[in-house]
């Protein structure tokens, strides 16, 4: 997956700032709360329509999402809440971004595209829901074509080129399609044990 690649690519980059945030004991948690904050502002900025601002605030807010685990690791302060809060916020954060696209197009698009933004909606939760229930019954399940990073790239992407729709199109299909991919998986997994 292309998020876990640039992760190893950028970890020369962020275990240094991580350790130095680390000494000032910022608290994990508190970094994360701060990229969830953030985007409640995003929310704002995307529902009117300032879409070339709102997808640098996403890149910066990801900072902070990047931050947060590799700070509780250096501060040997990791904590399963901490990565409890971490995955929910992560969930609610991503809502936030689709709910300031729904506010803008209920203003200035069509019924389509209310359509559009809900089923990327359903389709993000359900990519992360089926990994969730996957690693409860002891299946590790990070497949699929549209983790989160992918997600957000399609997002920050369309937002800089002004093409919005055609990537509420693109999320809402495969988002849901990564949710059957996991979904299979999972199946297959489970009927290897079978086996």
């Amino acid at each position: 997956m292309i998020g876990e690649r640039l992760r190893k690519w950028t970890y020369g980059i962020i275990n240094p700032v991580a350790l130095a945030i680390a000494r000032t004991g910022i608290s994990p948690n508190a970094l994360t709360l701060t990229g969830f904050v953030m985007h409640v502002g995003i929310a704002y900025v995307l529902s009117q329509g300032w879409f070339f601002w709102g997808a640098l605030l996403i890149v910066f807010a990801g900072i902070f999402d990047a931050l947060d685990g590799a700070v509780a690791r250096a501060a040997n302060r990791v904590s399963r809440f901490g990565a409890f809060l971490d995955s929910n916020l992560d969930r609610f954060s991503e809502a936030l971004m689709y709910f300031g696209l729904l506010l803008y197009y209920i203003h200035h698009g069509t019924t389509l595209h209310t359509i559009l933004i809900y089923a990327a909606i359903i389709g993000s939760i359900m990519v992360s829901y089926a990994r969730a229930r996957a690693e409860g019954i002891g299946v590790e399940c990070k497949e699929g074509i549209l983790t989160r990073f992918e997600r957000i790239a399609i997002l920050v992407i369309a937002l800089l080129l002004d093409v919005v729709p055609l990537a509420l199109w693109v999320l809402a299909i495969l988002t849901n399609i990564t949710a059957f991919q996991r979904m299979y998986f999972v199946w297959r997994k489970t009927e290897e044990k079978h086996e």
